[in-house]
């Protein structure tokens, strides 16, 4: 359970703000609707592998 501590005095905006942040850290709703179908393993590396091979060429790019 994710507990924010509201300070005296404190705009409840911030701190939804605060609880929205610490939510999307622990990634329920990435799992939630990872887990609403089922992808084969090989798909699951293969699209894995495709997204490190953009970062990598991202990164690649920003340097040379």
């Amino acid at each position: 359970m994710i507990i924010i501590p509201v300070k005296e005095g404190e705009n409840i905006d911030r701190a939804l703000k605060r609880f929205k942040r610490k939510f999307e850290k622990t990634g329920a709703m990435r799992e939630l609707r990872a887990r609403q179908k089922f992808d084969k393993p090989s798909v699951v590396r293969r699209e894995q592998k495709l997204k490190a091979i953009y970062v990598q060429q991202l990164r690649q790019a920003e340097m040379g």
